[in-house]
């Protein structure tokens, strides 16, 4: 075999496995772990892979690896659609309410249902908080929805608001409901996120709302990030679209998180 042949296999086997070690992969090809270190060195420079003690990982595994939300938007949509919308069911349609969205693809697609949200009653009126720039101008046509962006810098990879002085506002808000993304869910890490700043403001997010709903998609289930906001128990509700790994799931029932599969 030759070496791009075999080094394309590498590349497959860690996008699918998301890890190899040097041993597995020498005994796999039947070659010296050197001449592993040496096809991993090619692949890392070539930006296939990630170099770790021992091994590699797939680039989406870096604990501050963060993709823009462009590029989010183009993957798992149809999960994320569906998510969405079991999301939705639990957004009130009579008497005044508030909710919160977390910026991020997922919450996005539930603000895209909420565009022609109606109340069930007239004069009732439902309040959505927000540091996500995109949502607050989806949401702002709509004479039924009172939409409040809440303040800061915006961080341009995600369009989200984030600072100190988002953080100061949501200590101040009570919602009724806070929906938040996670990049990472992990049976001891709990709920995780890669930046600093958004891990900050999603926190505040997660104390200051009554009831605690996360969405995330089957691809962020037994993974983890840089840090964590949120331990397990301090959710109540996961949405997901897919049932969490054995794991996964004694560790969120024991946290007395209610698992939604979407």
């Amino acid at each position: 075999m030759f070496a791009e042949e075999r080094q394309a296999l590498i590349v497959d086997l860690v996008s699918s496995s998301s890890r190899v070690t040097v041993n597995e992969l020498a005994t796999r090809f039947d070659i010296t772990p050197e001449t592993v270190r040496r096809d991993l060195d090619a692949l890392e420079g070539a930006r296939q892979l990630r170099r770790v003690h021992g091994g590699a990982v797939a680039l989406d595994r870096l604990s501050m690896s963060e993709q823009s939300l462009e590029e989010r938007q183009t993957q798992h949509h149809d999960e994320k659609m569906r998510i969405a919308a079991a999301a939705f069911t639990l957004i009130p349609a009579s008497q005044t309410g508030s909710i919160l969205l977390d910026a991020g693809t997922t919450t996005e697609l539930l603000a895209d249902l909420l565009v022609d949200w109606a109340p069930a009653d007239p004069g009732d009126e439902l309040l959505v908080i927000t540091n996500a720039v995109p949502i607050a101008t989806k949401l702002a046509g709509n004479e039924d929805i009172a939409v409040y962006i809440l303040g800061g810098r915006v961080r341009g990879l995600t369009r989200a608001v984030v600072g100190p002085s988002t953080i100061a506002q949501l200590e101040a808000l009570r919602p009724d409901i806070g929906f938040v993304g996670a990049n990472g869910v992990h049976a001891d890490f709990g709920f995780s996120t890669p930046d600093a700043v958004e891990s900050g403001v999603k926190t505040a997010i997660v104390r200051s709302a009554r009831r605690v709903v996360a969405l995330a998609d089957s691809s962020k289930l037994d993974k983890e990030t840089l840090i964590r906001f949120a331990a397990l128990g301090e959710i109540d509700v996961l949405i997901t679209d897919a049932p969490p790994s054995l794991e996964l799931a004694t560790a969120l029932a024991a946290a007395d998180v209610e698992v939604v599969i979407a």
